[in-house]
């Protein structure tokens, strides 16, 4: 690494001596670093110009790649104390209703067993607003809902990261004679249960029927999932549904109808930006990761 440092010095500062004043070596050292590159190389590096010395185009570009070269080590290196460091403190989780037992619940849990030292709290938030208490420094990270078709409003100060990709079918009163598999325009005279029009599922929602050709005909708004699964099981309308709405609330008297052509939601967890994450943040990421794949195992058996 000290003769990449001596080739990138002398790139940046122009001089031998200035390099050497940089790196705290001598010139003579510098100089040496540079034949030892050179033969390792079997490139020259430099070149007399004058009293002094400059890159060769075969240097600059070496100069180039030593740079990258050595924010890569530099990198690893902090990822690596990174690992070392122990996990613990306090980690501050933005939750929503639907999310808090199937996958707040089992993944404090395991934290718990896993890490003695770590602590995580836990404040609840309407879903459209988790990503802006993670970007307020009310929370740590936070569990979100991504939609394509109503995405989360990316800045600079959070990242997202994606735990999971559901498919969203509709759920109707078991009573209903229906077919397994429709296309989402097959509902366009049908009766729906949604959220308030300002929220993101609801804007996903109405933006997939529009795609598909047409206004979905709302005749009850509803925040509450397990109320409109309610709704819909009494024959009142049909409402969108997923594999974990399904399995954590456990709906009866409903039939579950698949789209032909998907229309999705990400599960994600939003956090903020940072070159590395505190070790806290990181591990409890993994373990959200881990609880998500058990979850979808469980789902996809059933």
């Amino acid at each position: 690494m000290g003769q990449l440092r001596a080739l990138r010095e002398l790139a940046r500062c122009g001089t031998m001596a200035a390099a050497a004043e940089s790196l705290g070596y001598t010139t003579g050292a510098v100089s040496q670093q540079l034949a030892n590159l050179e033969k390792a190389t079997g490139t020259a590096l430099t070149a007399r110009v004058g009293r002094g010395v400059q890159l060769t185009r075969g240097g600059m570009i070496l100069a180039e790649h030593a740079e990258r070269v050595l924010q890569a080590v530099t990198d690893a290196r902090r990822a690596l104390d990174t690992e070392k460091r122990e996990v613990a403190g306090v980690v501050r989780v933005g939750t929503f209703a639907t999310t808090a037992a199937a996958l707040l619940v089992p993944t404090i849990t395991k934290a718990l067993a896993h890490y003695p030292k770590l602590t995580v709290t836990s404040r609840e938030f309407s879903v459209d607003a988790t990503p802006a208490a993670v970007r307020d420094g009310e929370v740590d990270l936070a569990l979100g809902i991504d939609y394509p078709h109503a995405p989360i409003p990316r800045d600079s100060q959070t990242e997202i990261v994606r735990l999971d990709t559901e498919r969203f079918g509709l759920a109707v009163t078991a009573h209903l004679h229906s077919p397994c598999e429709i296309p989402l325009e097959a509902a366009r005279e049908w009766q729906w249960i949604l959220p308030p029009k300002e929220t993101q599922y609801a804007r996903a929602i109405y933006a997939a029927c529009r795609l598909s050709g047409f206004e979905p005909r709302v005749v009850h708004e509803v925040t509450d999932t397990r109320t409109s699964l309610e709704l819909a099981a009494q024959g009142l309308g049909v409402t969108p549904l997923t594999s974990l709405m399904e399995d954590l609330l456990h709906p009866s008297g409903l039939c579950r109808i698949e789209l032909s052509a998907p229309v999705e939601r990400h599960i994600v967890l939003v956090r903020r930006t940072q070159p590395v994450q505190p070790v806290a943040v990181a591990a409890l990421t993994d373990l959200f990761t881990a609880v998500v794949h058990e979850v979808r195992q469980r789902t996809s058996r059933t």
